[in-house]
């Protein structure tokens, strides 16, 4: 695992540990992840993030928006996955880049408590995987 990262965790634990942001850990974020971040940072205060919970069991996918015209919605793992073009060419195809904004939306959301939260069902939730 890249140092990157290892910092980038280090500081999400702390901003979910308080469910706040310092200024020293937005500029550490912004240092590590550019306009991405900054894209990001609008998103959340847009309260462009959900978190789609199937219930009984508790999973979870986020639901993103973006900032085109459309307001396109894009599925993301916030760790892992986002169903962006930006994902498959700057971080899959091309390795430029740690996360899309997407992702980092979902993580700074999940970690300040920002997410709107929508419940469904389980089925509903495979259902809504299985079309990714």
């Amino acid at each position: 695992m890249s140092t990157s990262i290892l910092v980038a965790e280090a500081v999400w634990k702390d901003i979910e540990s308080t469910r706040s942001v310092t200024s020293d850990q937005l500029s550490i974020l912004h240092f590590l992840f550019g306009k991405n971040f900054e894209r990001a940072t609008r998103i959340v205060d847009q309260r462009g993030v959900k978190r789609i919970s199937g219930e009984p069991s508790g999973r979870f996918i986020f639901q993103v928006v973006g900032e085109s015209r459309r307001k396109e919605e894009y599925f993301c793992f916030a760790e892992c996955y986002c169903a962006c073009y930006s994902f498959f060419y700057d971080i899959v195809n091309r390795g430029e880049q740690l996360c899309c904004k997407h992702q980092l939306a979902a993580r700074l959301a999940a970690s300040l408590g920002a997410c709107v939260e929508v419940k469904v069902s389980d089925e509903q939730l495979a259902l809504l995987l299985s079309k990714l």
